[in-house]
């Protein structure tokens, strides 16, 4: 599958904020040159139209979930078809793929690391095998490190970092069993407080055009 092998701070400088690619070992702006966009002409910041904001929403979302472009325009198109807010549908849907739940919870440091736990099987869901990084878990579903992945260096640093993280009240975590539970889809309102800077109705209105 094809994926993103660039600079990891290049997205980050060129959003002009922090999607928490790189590990929390050390302070963003120490590993990044964040007041800087990248190029040549990185001092001179472009003014946007509101085009120009709609498509860099989009690709902030899109850096902040790790995924390419078609596999978020998939997303969108499953969420526009559900009954209810677009917007709400499709941050649901990216908060319920298992790539997502293992980074939230704690067992790896960036959604990259988590969708390589994923495809080298170091993850369970409801004690199964699952291998797929966009995989919908379901409320009420139980994710958990195999046991034969529980002694890996990166995740036991991974859990270390996560408790400088701000916790998410749809899941609940147990440490110690490296297993955690996806207790609800989060609303719209409880994802704005913890990542107040993205704005989903912004790549709405650019998809719906």
């Amino acid at each position: 599958m094809a994926k993103y092998i660039g600079p990891k701070c290049r997205l980050s400088r060129r959003d002009g904020i922090d999607h928490n690619l790189k590990s929390g070992v050390r302070d963003y702006k120490s590993k990044c040159k964040a007041e800087k966009l990248p190029g040549q002409h990185g001092d001179k910041k472009p003014r946007l139209n509101n085009y120009g904001l709609q498509l860099r929403e989009k690709q902030k979302l899109k850096h902040y979930y790790c995924m390419l472009e078609k596999q978020f325009r998939n997303l969108y198109i499953k969420a526009s078809a559900l009954k209810g807010s677009t917007g709400e549908n499709l941050m649901g849907l990216l908060e319920s793929r298992l790539d997502n739940l293992v980074y939230r919870m704690g067992f790896a440091s960036t959604r990259a690391e988590a969708k390589q736990l994923v495809s080298h099987k170091a993850i369970l869901v409801n004690e199964n095998v699952v291998n797929i990084s966009s995989y919908k878990v379901l409320p009420g579903d139980v994710i958990a490190v195999r046991q034969k992945s529980k002694s890996q260096a990166r995740i036991q640093a991974a859990l270390s970092l996560s408790e400088q993280r701000a916790a998410c009240d749809w899941i609940t975590v147990d440490v110690d069993s490296m297993k955690g539970t996806f207790r609800s889809v989060p609303t719209l309102a409880d994802l704005m407080v913890l990542m107040p800077e993205y704005n989903v109705n912004l790549v709405v209105e650019l998809y719906s055009k």
